[in-house]
């Protein structure tokens, strides 16, 4: 299997550059057609000689897979869909040095959507997820592998508005700190001077709390942070989310204790609401009291019914009432808008090619 070039710092371009007889300086130039002009094939990087570039495709792969399909929602919410091959080892390289007859092909999905003046990339990090959350179609579908760096970065240049984009959220499918060296990775490109050039607060990694990845993630990143609660009665909680037997929440909430979030950095809790489940005043008030002390948000998500679950969304008035008890007492709270619904874009509705698995 060639090595890919995207998701490789200057340093390591220049080394691959030196490789394939090219001088040293194509390794920024590498790095500017990759991360600024984001071109999708090496034939593009038209100050390399013809030779040049004959040898770095007949080395290396650039590392770019175009979108298979593209689904546009009523509100103008889009959806990618991505044929990808997955390496099932963790490591950073575990896609460039798994042979090709242990690679699983699969697929992923991307969701770009619009807001004003902003463009947010939904993205994944695995296809598929080992978490097993009942109630999203990713974790019913099980794990396929860990996405490559080039894989995650694909999808900001694969995606019709790459040059448009403002923000990224790691909300996709897969858990981001089960993939955390190939995610940090790409945060890293994402954000240095010689990448894309964002800023970290442009950034949020979305977690169910995996621990002790999310204590690297707040140490080694500025990123925002979003952690998927959904439930504050631990009982209750773990019956949907089996993360909880190995991360109890009150884990996860002592180690953020530990981080300042008055500033530049930023922590919220992601709520999905199920009627009779999880939307009374006795969930309100032990939600307040769980995260009593921490400068946070909570948004609540309306729950996208999936096939074979017992509960759905709660009505919107319950809704409403839980988000004015929760800012009476202190906890800024609120209702975050359903996108893409339609097309299968919102949150937890993420499958790829698997749907078909839920039926």
């Amino acid at each position: 299997m060639k090595r890919k070039l995207l998701g490789k710092t200057p340093e390591e371009l220049k080394a691959m550059a030196l490789e394939a007889g090219l001088p040293a300086f194509a390794g920024k130039q590498l790095a500017q057609w990759m991360y600024v002009k984001k071109v999708r094939s090496i034939d593009e990087m038209t100050n390399i000689s013809k030779a040049g570039r004959e040898k770095l495709s007949e080395l290396f792969d650039l590392g770019y897979t175009s979108a298979s399909t593209c689904q546009i929602s009523k509100d103008g919410t889009k959806k990618y869909l991505f044929p990808v091959k997955c390496a099932l080892g963790h490591g950073l390289n575990a896609c460039e040095t798994t042979p090709d007859d242990k690679m699983e092909e699969a697929s992923i999905e991307a969701v770009m959507i619009p807001d004003d003046d902003r463009k947010t990339l939904c993205v994944s990090s695995q296809s598929g997820c080992k978490m097993g959350c009942h109630f999203c179609m990713t974790g019913r579908q099980g794990f396929h592998g860990n996405l490559s760096v080039a894989d995650i970065l694909s999808q900001f240049i694969a995606v019709d508005e790459a040059q448009e984009l403002t923000n990224c959220v790691f909300m996709g499918m897969g858990e981001p700190l089960d993939n955390y060296e190939n995610v940090k990775r790409a945060i890293e490109v994402l954000t240095a001077d010689w990448g894309f050039g964002w800023s970290p607060k442009r950034i949020t990694l979305s977690t169910i709390g995996v621990l002790p990845n999310l204590r690297k993630f707040l140490d080694e990143t500025k990123c925002h942070l979003a952690v998927s609660l959904h439930n504050p009665l631990p009982e209750e909680r773990g019956s949907m989310m089996p993360v909880q037997n190995a991360y109890p929440i009150k884990d996860v909430l002592s180690l953020l204790r530990q981080y300042d979030f008055s500033g530049q950095r930023r922590v919220s809790f992601e709520y999905t609401m199920f009627s009779g489940f999880n939307d009374d005043k006795v969930h309100a008030d032990a939600l307040f009291r769980l995260l009593k002390g921490i400068e946070c948000r909570v948004n609540l998500i309306r729950f996208h019914q999936i096939p074979d679950f017992p509960y759905g969304t709660s009505p919107s008035g319950v809704m409403d009432m839980f988000r004015d008890r929760l800012n009476r007492l202190g906890i800024t709270t609120t209702i975050r808008a359903s996108r893409g619904e339609d097309i299968f874009a919102a949150c937890g509705m993420l499958a790829g090619k698997h749907k078909e698995k839920l039926q």
